[in-house]
């Protein structure tokens, strides 16, 4: 096992335009973008500094045919993809695709909870480089998890992940803001979705270094911001926002 297993390590974007979305989050967020060079695939690596932080990619033609929206996804590091998939289906959830490999790179599949909400599991080749340390610029500070039930979710990626239950907040009409960590961290949190959310879902939150800045950036590049920074428990400060293509996505940084 390594230090990723059962952690986040890796966030993507499927767009429908790609150029456009390099650009708005190389704006926003300061990542740079590198061709991957997969064979049939137009796949970018983005970064910040030296360590890669997130790929993109063109929503696949069959995919937009079947109503896929530009959204975010996020890897979870597995000691074995096919056993896990498995594992998901064995416990209510679906394979939407089953396990395959990407050439050079590793074996991953994308699955969703019994609830809904999708991720994908990996398993790379190689040794992978330790997690960058919290709060690195770039690189994602947050996981979060709108569920149906989320005492239920966090049972079903406990029993998969080894995640466990740390602090909850108590968020008034808006029910209960459970954190959740791994090896004792917590690395995100969950909580029951809104009636006007039409499905379970995982979003995400990438570091940067003030929130009204990054809001400001945001606003420039064509994007929308939905919640103006808010400081959140523990000091952060979050701004909720669209990019130009309609996929969600956060920030979070140390000061507003």
């Amino acid at each position: 096992m390594s230090e990723w297993t059962g952690k986040f390590c890796w966030y993507e974007l499927m767009t429908s335009d790609l150029p456009a979305a390099r650009k708005f989050y190389g704006d926003v967020i300061g990542w740079k973008g590198q061709n991957a060079g997969q064979p049939h695939m137009d796949y970018w690596l983005m970064s910040l500094g030296e360590a890669m932080a997130a790929g993109m990619m063109a929503i696949p033609e069959n995919a937009c045919d079947a109503g896929a929206k530009p959204g975010w996804i996020g890897y979870i590091a597995v000691d074995d993809v096919d056993g896990m998939a498995e594992k998901v289906k064995q416990k209510g959830g679906n394979i939407y695709r089953a396990p395959d490999n990407i050439p050079g790179i590793g074996r991953f599949a994308i699955v969703a909870d019994p609830q809904g909400a999708a991720f994908a599991l990996f398993k790379g080749e190689g040794e992978a480089p330790p997690p960058p340390p919290r709060g690195t610029p770039g690189q994602a500070g947050w996981r979060e998890l709108y569920a149906k039930d989320h005492v239920a979710a966090l049972d079903f990626y406990g029993e998969l992940f080894g995640w466990t239950k740390a602090e909850h907040v108590d968020m008034g009409d808006m029910g209960i803001y459970q954190l959740f960590a791994k090896g004792g961290e917590p690395m995100g949190g969950m909580m029951n979705k809104m009636p006007q959310m039409p499905a379970p879902y995982w979003t995400y939150y990438f570091n940067v270094e003030s929130a009204d800045a990054a809001a400001a950036r945001v606003r420039a590049a064509g994007g929308q911001v939905l919640m103006e920074p808010m400081e959140v428990p523990g000091g952060d400060w979050i701004v909720n926002g669209l990019d130009p293509q309609g996929a969600a996505f956060n920030l979070v940084a140390p000061k507003k």
